[in-house]
Formats: structure tokens, sequence, C-alpha cells
């Protein structure tokens, strides 16, 4: 029996920063140096070792990080007067509102303050509409980050039929709509489906690449997958497990030790997606010092396919 080929994402990942750290390099030397601020609320546990580990990233390819820390009582102006801040402050390239917010604050205001040429997170609504319509724009980064994935692994979404579970603002709609656009990451004939998807495998099995984005654990089984199919599980979940340390595990949306028998192709959790959505925020973070900085893109082997590269015909 032949098992699924497991799509590295953390070596991926690693060959783009690696990419990337040559570009900062260059870009340094012509006395640019790429900056993220980062604004974080509160005292979230998931929210502070990602902000962990995106200062760690962005030491390692060279790049600025100036780090905000509120408490959870901050309140709204000065949450609004810290992103202020950073939207004038010429050593910041891009800026990272770290979600969740404590509830007492209005996440629509502070994430609309960003200005779009520095919304590395691709959230803004003016970078969402330039993102449809394929004009230049930051592409939201987990979405990107599974492009990437699927590009250098070899895996063809032109004219591919693609189905994705789960229309989330931040992964199923924006990769949908990536997918569909007519570059070199996409091309796709994309069906999405969701909670109130009747009789779910009957799409699921027609699909030549599965992206499974629901927020629920293990919900695909190998019964709702085709033979030879590609499959890319976005889900991160937590569940209990008396034998871990931790006394949890994470797993994903997709049951991979059965699909992985019958996939062609297919990321694992963790290690997976995870890795690329940082990766891409230092890769829009990059874009955003090259473009206020009006400088070229020097790199030998850029990703797969830049955000500006979209072509603007919906034929």
């Amino acid at each position: 029996m032949k098992i699924a080929e497991i799509l590295d994402g953390k070596k991926i990942a690693a060959d783009i920063r690696a990419e990337l750290a040559a570009e900062v390099a260059r870009m340094k030397q012509r006395g640019i140096t790429p900056g993220l601020g980062v604004v974080l609320v509160g005292d979230d546990p998931a929210s502070h070792s990602y902000v962990t580990a995106k200062e760690q990233a962005c030491r390692e390819i060279g790049m600025y990080s100036d780090d905000n820390r509120l408490p959870a009582s901050a309140s709204q102006q000065e949450v609004l007067a810290l992103v202020e801040r950073l939207n004038n402050d010429p050593c910041v390239h891009g800026i990272l509102v770290q979600l969740p917010l404590p509830r007492h604050l209005n996440e629509s205001e502070v994430l609309l303050a960003v200005r779009p040429e520095k919304d590395v997170d691709g959230f803004h609504p003016v970078n969402v509409g330039r993102m449809v319509i394929g004009e230049p724009a930051y592409w939201p980064c987990t979405p990107h980050g599974v492009l990437q994935i699927l590009a250098r692994s070899g895996v063809k979404t032109d004219g591919a039929h693609v189905v994705v579970v789960g229309r989330s603002n931040i992964v199923g709609k924006p990769l949908a709509n990536l997918l569909l656009q007519k570059n070199a990451l996409g091309n796709a004939t994309v069906t999405v489906c969701h909670t109130g998807t009747r009789d779910l495998g009957s799409f699921t099995r027609q699909a030549d690449i599965l992206i499974v984005a629901a927020g629920r654990p293990r919900m695909i089984t190998a019964d709702m997958v085709r033979e030879g199919a590609v499959v890319i599980d976005v889900g991160v979940n937590r569940m209990s497990d008396a034998s871990r340390k931790s006394g949890f595990r994470l797993v994903g949306d997709v049951d991979f030790d059965t699909v992985r028998l019958k996939a062609s192709k297919i990321t694992p959790v963790p290690g997976g997606v995870g890795p690329m959505t940082i990766t891409m925020l230092l890769y829009n973070t990059v874009e955003a010092a090259r473009r206020l900085a009006g400088a070229k893109d020097e790199r030998p082997n850029a990703p797969a396919s830049k955000p500006a590269e979209a072509e603007k015909t919906n034929t």
C-alpha cells in the first residue's frame, strides 16, 4: 500500500526564510532594515507564544522588531494611539495587531486604524478588496502559505478542482479567491463547503486538492477523500492526551492516519501549514519595506509568485 508523501511545511518555510534573509542583507547594504511593529494586548497564552516565535523569526533573518505589549485593561484609545505611533514610525514597515483582542476592545476599529500600506496581515478592507480584484496587495499569511506549499511541492493548481472546507475571513474566503485568480498560484476550479453544506463527503470526494480549515478535529475521514488527492490540513486543535507532559496534543481537521493511506500528498499537524504563517508575515514585511523604499526585488529565487504579479483578467 502506497502512503502519501508528507509535505514538510517546516522545510519549505526554512527555504523561504533563507531567501528572505539574503534579501534583508542586500537591503541593509542600501540602508534599509525591514521593520515589523507588533501590538499585543492582554495575556492570551497562544498569542504570547505566536509573538515570541515571530520575534525569534525576525532576529533570524535580520529584521527589526518593535514589540509593544499592553495590559488586558488597556483602553481603546491607548491601543489606537499605539497603532498610530507605529503608522508614523519610518522604521516600521509592517504592523501586526495580534488577535484576539480583549473583549472590551473594538477589534474592527483597531484593524481599520492600521494604514493599508503597513497591513502585512492582509486584513484591512483596502487590501482585501485589492486582493479580490487581482490588484497588488498583501495576501493573508496562512492562505499565501498554503499556496506556497502547493507550488513548491510541485502540485499544479492550474485547472485542478480544489475543494475548500471552511469559510472564515482569515483562511477559507481569501484562499478560495486566490485559487480562482488567473496566475501561477491559482487558475483552479474552486468549491467552498461549510457547516451548512449537505452531504459534505459528496463534495470532498470530487477534489483533486482538498484544503480543510474548519476548526473541527479529524472531521475529514478516509471515506471522504478521493484516491490520490492532495490534502492540505490547516486545522490546529488541542485534544486531551494523558500520555503527554502537556496533557494534550495537536491534531488537524483531517484524520491523518487513515487519510494518508488514500492521498498522494498530505500536510501533517503540526509541521505542515503552521510554520508557513509567520514566514509569510516576514515575506509581507520585507515586501512592504521594499515598496515603501521604492527598492527593486533583487532576489534570485523569490517565492514562486508575488501578489503584485496577479493578472487582472477574470476570464
